[in-house]
């Protein structure tokens, strides 16, 4: 199942970067990325790359900037998550055939960042968008336009996001967080994926 699910490691060190990549993979979560403001991202991003093996889409979050967008593309990494919606950085990212998930909370951020090139759409922080703000603005965009409810959405959330028509979910520290142990990010992943699935198996 392929599992519309963005992994946010925020904090993560690049000694925990292979051995969370497995984690994550294995319980069935294959869009992971490194927020650039994390220590020494570039190492973990690369390390990911390395350990996924193609079996999972590796990228970075908090890229606000297109330099930042031409050392990912460099590495090899697959997705450029963003807080805002800055269409340099799109079309930058799309021209070098990474996948763009930029930061939108408006109409005008929406469809800006749509006719950039942007692969997604990243609301946040969704949990003060809510639920009737995401679906007056869902009523207004195209029907293919992915959508991603990011910041305060949890897997008791899904079930509601989803009969709103989201597309997918980003789960920061209700995944992962700065020393958490790899057993305890196994079982919140489990958790997460089980929810999920339970949201989206009509899909």
């Amino acid at each position: 199942m392929n599992r519309n699910i963005i992994a946010i490691l925020r904090g993560l060190h690049p000694e925990e970067a292979r051995p969370i990549t497995d984690t994550l993979i294995d319980a069935g979560i294959t869009r992971i990325e490194v927020p650039l403001n994390s220590p020494d991202p570039f190492d973990s991003i690369a390390a990911m790359l390395e350990q996924a093996e193609g079996r999972a889409t590796i990228g970075a979050g908090t890229v606000l900037d297109t330099d930042a967008v031409a050392r990912l593309a460099g590495m090899g990494a697959q997705m450029v998550v963003s807080p805002d919606c800055n269409p340099d950085v799109i079309r930058a990212t799309k021209a070098a055939g990474i996948l763009s998930y930029p930061g939108v909370f408006t109409a005008s951020e929406c469809f800006a960042a749509l006719r950039a090139g942007a692969d997604g759409l990243k609301f946040f922080p969704a949990f003060k968008l809510g639920l009737d703000g995401f679906s007056a603005l869902k009523a207004v965009l195209p029907t293919d336009a992915e959508t991603y409810a990011v910041g305060g959405v949890g897997p008791d959330d899904f079930a509601a996001w989803q009969r709103a028509g989201i597309t997918g979910f980003g789960l920061g520290a209700s995944l992962y967080a700065p020393g958490r142990s790899t057993l305890d990010v196994a079982r919140l992943a489990a958790e997460i994926v089980a929810a999920y699935d339970e949201a989206f198996d009509d899909q």
